[in-house]
């Protein structure tokens, strides 16, 4: 699978909010389309907790012909955050001043952290305008981020996240280490590739599996349904998604990813929500999904109401928060929707 284009290796030192020190922090991207001679035509797209750089897997919806999405005039770009094992600088990365496996001493990123390192890239590749980020989940979060970050920003999508990091979400995080933690092969992150602690991930997979989908939708397909081995059919599930991941992912990035989330509070550091938010003038769209269990309409409402120049839309769906990923018709009417409300108010 090609995850990534290329990989922009940052040589001049990283410095993370909590004061680690990368001599190298790369990050990998893969992009769709050409940078135009103004380097004004650019549309970040941010990605979830396990996704990667190759948008188009997983945002296919938004791919295709009459979608907000257009290579033939933009020039799109998706990075893979650094602690993630799809390229960029992760635990499993060899640390150049050691000569070993970061392993449990890579440190926990923030989401600013991870905005700041895709900001080298794009400062890298000289681009003066962003027309639009847009992200779904960690992916939102990083879009709200970049709003407040980068003057070059002309308008967000936050999908499917809120202003912060609330305690129910938190709390779905850690359980999910917990799981991790108690796998026998976990040895405190420090362990060898062909030794992953894949028990711990699986399970804590299958608990994350309950909180990207609705308990109707699980209703409707599996019900009580057994299998021959009397297993239900929810059970088998489950079990397949959780062993699924451990094939594609490290459990030591899931930690730090999941750590990373936790960090995210827009008014941390600028004065609490309300003025950090304030601050915000550009366009951003925020789109709840009205059956999301992990992150409630209610959390992108709020955001919303604080943001001076927001658009509020909600998908309706029975997939729970994964619908971000599913109901892509809605999605790209959304995003239509709110680029016509754009122009119509530049007008």
């Amino acid at each position: 699978m090609n995850y990534a284009d290329s990989i922009y290796s940052h040589l001049l030192g990283f410095v993370t909010e909590s004061g680690f020190r990368f001599t190298q922090l790369d990050v990998a991207w893969k992009s769709w389309g050409r940078l135009n001679e103004a380097r004004d035509n650019v549309v970040v797209i941010c990605h979830a907790l396990t996704g990667h750089a190759n948008a188009e897997e997983w945002f296919s919806g938004l791919f295709t012909e009459n979608s907000i999405l257009n290579p033939d005039e933009q020039f799109i770009i998706c990075m893979n955050v650094p602690g993630s094992c799809y390229g960029s600088t992760s635990p499993q990365s060899v640390n150049p001043e050691t000569g070993r496996r970061y392993g449990s001493a890579f440190p926990v990123l923030t989401i600013r952290d991870v905005v700041r390192a895709q900001q080298l890239v794009l400062d890298h590749m000289r681009v003066k305008q962003i027309q639009l980020v847009i992200g779904g989940s960690m992916g939102g979060m990083q879009a709200l981020e970049f709003a407040a970050m980068d003057k070059r920003v002309q308008s967000a999508a936050v999908i499917a996240a809120g202003a912060r990091h609330e305690a129910w979400a938190i709390g779905i995080s850690e359980a999910q280490r917990q799981a991790i933690y108690a796998d026998s092969r976990w040895k405190g992150g420090d362990y060898a590739p062909d030794e992953s602690p894949v028990q711990g991930l699986s399970a804590a997979r299958s608990m994350a599996m309950l909180t990207y989908r609705a308990p109707q939708q699980f209703s409707e397909r599996f019900g009580r349904n057994q299998r021959d081995d009397q297993t239900f059919q929810v059970e088998s599930y489950l079990r397949y998604q959780g062993g699924k991941l451990t094939q594609r992912f490290d459990p030591l990035s899931y930690v730090r990813l999941t750590q990373m989330m936790d960090t995210h509070d827009a008014g941390r550091g600028r004065g609490g929500l309300d003025k950090a938010l304030a601050a915000i003038q550009i366009p951003v769209l925020v789109v709840g999904i009205d059956s999301d269990l992990l992150y409630p309409v209610a959390e992108q409402r709020a955001l919303a109401q604080k943001l001076p120049n927001s658009f509020y839309r909600e998908i309706r769906s029975e997939y729970g928060h994964d619908a971000f990923l599913i109901e892509f018709r809605q999605l790209n009417n959304l995003l239509l929707e709110f680029r016509h409300h754009i122009k119509h108010r530049a007008a």
